[in-house]
């Protein structure tokens, strides 16, 4: 039992710096490079933890339980996407998309603040108020919230909380297979291989809300007060994003042979 805890407790520590792989720091600074909270931040680490162990866990778990052997076209295919994603998130970065898409699905954060909304504590409840300056905006909603997740989603928005959740799910079936056939050389027993991908999911969404709220914190900080600057961070962000996931792709698709009639694929 006690080795069985080293093991868990391990795995944990393991998850942890799991998250700081470079594909997956490089995936959340794109998005957090738009980030002006480190609480939002720190959300968007958490959301994108979680999406990485739901795929972990099915994934994992059904290779464990059934001793599903995974082609090496399909392992390839799976990585690939990764490499296709942080070119895809750089892009939209670059271009300005991502802030685009933004508005157009969160109408209350648009840019010429035709709409917008204030929120304040009131009795221990959080109340909203959308309203506009314009003659053509005739309206006053008013929304109460106890607070939490609510808050949160009348700040964010679904978009904002989807993204992450989407971009971890996608990392996650790149890694799944590595994790799951690493839990078998050491752990026998399905049921506590599968407690450990739990644990080690666990350790990966605490690492990758340490890391988006450090990361955050510059561009919450810059984005105050040094506009310019804040939006040469950006701008490095997804320069750095399209050239990862160009290497990424390249070495998927020509090196590991994806492209080719002879694919090899190793776990990693």
């Amino acid at each position: 039992m006690t080795n069985l805890l080293t093991v868990i407790s391990i795995g944990f520590l393991l998850g942890m710096r799991h998250a700081t792989d470079p594909d997956h720091v490089i995936a959340v600074t794109t998005i957090v490079s738009r980030q002006r909270s480190i609480r939002h931040a720190g959300m968007i680490g958490m959301l994108w933890g979680l999406g990485h162990t739901i795929t972990i866990l099915l994934v994992g778990a059904a290779i464990i339980m059934f001793n599903l052997v995974i082609p090496p076209r399909i392992g390839l295919t799976m990585e690939l996407a990764v490499g296709l994603m942080l070119i895809f998130l750089g892009v939209i970065n670059l271009t300005g998309m991502m802030q685009w898409i933004t508005n157009r699905l969160m109408p209350i954060h648009s840019q010429d603040r035709l709409i917008h909304s204030h929120s304040h504590r009131h009795g221990g409840e959080i109340h909203t108020h959308m309203h506009g300056h314009k003659p053509e905006v005739h309206f006053h909603v008013e929304t109460e919230s106890k607070g939490g997740f609510q808050s949160v989603l009348a700040r964010i928005g679904w978009y904002q909380l989807l993204r992450p959740l989407a971009i971890g799910v996608v990392h996650g079936l790149a890694g799944s297979a590595a994790v799951a056939l690493l839990v078998l050389t050491t752990i026998r027993d399905p049921r506590w291989a599968v407690a450990y991908l739990l644990v080690f999911g666990a350790g990966t969404i605490a690492g990758m809300m340490m890391i988006t709220m450090i990361i955050g914190a510059p561009f919450a900080y810059t984005g105050k007060k040094f506009t310019n600057f804040n939006r040469r961070l950006g701008t490095a962000s997804g320069l750095i994003s399209v050239a990862f996931g160009a290497f990424v792709t390249v070495q998927i698709g020509f090196v590991n042979g994806l492209f080719t009639a002879n694919p090899h694929w190793t776990p990693h």
